[in-house]
């Protein structure tokens, strides 16, 4: 720890020195809230291990986990032999995989019962009240990894800033915590969650290139925030599913903030708006009667708050949809052309995800396809009432189907000349492929960033 920042920590130690409650007595009881998770993710052709941090949230034994923990696209058939551990033990305990939640991100767990004794849900702790002040003292927890048998550690810093985002977030001058895992005031109530951290940007000087721009991200620390205010109220959003159905869908893309001339001309200078860019055909939104560059102003009567920077807009437009449930109305506010409307939108169950998709891997072609799905229209371009071809989802190294150039994302839309219309067609084609031995090649016709390509695929 630098000398600056153990000067930083003199004030809190002296909260604690006047306070009944030590401040290792406060940590020591507050790490019963918080967990080690392992566990792998079975791709294609290995087993991926995942350890990440998680903090107890019931007397249940229910877990959250960073919306970072899970990569969206994975089906949760893949996810296998979680394992939760206190810190400081090498005693795992089962848990199972409960789903995402669309509204907050969190992967919810629920470990087996003889770990629960030991635990404390993080409810359990008064939370702060109202937002921490410029360059109030918070600190928070972090865990060492499992070769060091998830031992805990002290971290705090200062608040440096209290922003929307679009939920209340506090960012901190130096790391906090462990993504994923709760924070304190010096009082030891509890003030929000690590969230995963922004990134730092520096140059990196080599002898061959002068000042490189690159990205850093810390990934064991973060100065990141999400204050409890925004946390205690969605703690019960314990998914239906492991696919975190039901999901509302509203059916408009590519929306972007309102332009800040175009507030100024219309006197809305003192809210936001959000531009519908893309309606989709057949979505809620268009059977509402919305239209492409009709500005939302408000939503269930609330106009849309001003936020900064602009784009912030757009995420907590999205936020208002996700709190809804499929076949709710979501009233609309809008602005087409310089005319106000009320519009209600009954929204509808989101389509088929990538993590709900059929996938085949075929061993020794040596590469995965999965069904093509509604999202894989709009990023082609194609209309999603035409869902032709299949999906590659994955391609393995060193394979006939990598040499000849083949890649995971893209769209197969012939095999041999044939014109693929369904997912079970496509399956059958490759699978006789396969299977015969003898067959010297094969021909793929795939779509790639908007354009065509044969792929002639040599098997001997």
């Amino acid at each position: 720890m630098s000398n600056l920042r153990r000067i930083a920590l003199l004030p809190l130690l002296a909260a604690f020195t006047v306070s009944a409650v030590t401040l290792p007595e406060l940590f020591n009881e507050r790490l019963k809230s918080v967990v080690a998770v392992e566990f792998f993710v079975q791709a294609e052709t290995e087993r991926q291990p995942v350890t990440v941090m998680g903090t107890v949230i019931d007397d249940q034994g229910t877990i959250i986990l960073p919306p970072a923990a899970i990569m969206p696209g994975i089906p949760p058939a893949q996810l296998r032999e979680f394992k939760v551990y206190r810190p400081g033990s090498t005693e795992p305990a089962n848990a199972a995989y409960l789903g995402p939640d669309a509204f907050t991100g969190w992967h919810y767990l629920r470990v087996e019962a003889k770990l629960r004794p030991g635990l404390v849900p993080i409810t359990r702790y008064a939370p702060i009240t109202g937002d921490p002040a410029l360059s109030d003292e918070l600190w928070g927890i972090g865990l060492r990894n499992r070769d060091e048998d998830f031992m805990p550690y002290f971290l705090s810093s200062r608040v440096a800033i209290v922003i929307k985002l679009p939920q209340k977030t506090a960012i901190l001058g130096s790391d906090v915590a462990s993504p994923g895992l709760p924070v304190f005031d010096a009082a030891g109530r509890f003030a929000g969650l690590a969230q995963s951290s922004f990134g730092q940007n520096f140059l990196l000087f080599s002898r061959n290139q002068h000042a490189t721009p690159i990205l850093l991200i810390n990934v064991e620390e973060s100065s990141v925030v999400l204050l409890a205010e925004e946390v205690l109220p969605n703690l019960g959003r314990v998914p239906q599913s492991v696919t975190g159905r039901p999901i509302p869908w509203f059916g408009a893309y590519g929306l972007q903030p309102m332009d800040p001339e175009v507030a100024k001309l219309l006197m809305l200078e003192n809210q936001s708006g959000v531009v519908l860019s893309d309606i989709m055909d057949g979505s809620p939104a268009a059977q509402a009667g919305l239209e492409e560059r009709d500005i939302v102003l408000a939503v269930d009567g609330q106009p849309l708050p001003r936020l900064k920077p602009d784009r912030v807009v757009v995420g907590y437009f999205g936020q208002q949809i996700l709190r809804h449930r499929p076949g709710e109305a979501l009233a609309l506010s809008i602005l087409r052309g310089t005319e106000r409307r009320e519009i209600k939108v009954t929204l509808g169950d989101e389509p088929r995800l990538a993590r709900e998709a059929d996938r085949d891997y075929l061993e020794r072609l040596g590469f995965t396809v999965r069904e093509f799905l509604y999202g894989d229209s709009l990023m082609h371009r194609a209309k999603p009432n035409e869902r032709l071809g299949v999906m590659v989802q994955f391609v393995k190294p060193g394979t006939p189907v990598a040499t000849a150039g083949l890649r995971a994302d893209d769209w197969i839309r012939e095999i041999d000349g044939e014109e693929i219309r369904a997912y079970a067609q496509a399956l059958a084609k490759l699978r006789a492929i396969e299977a015969d031995e003898k067959r010297p090649e094969f021909v793929l016709l795939v779509s790639r960033g908007g354009e065509t390509a044969v792929l002639r695929i040599k098997l001997i």
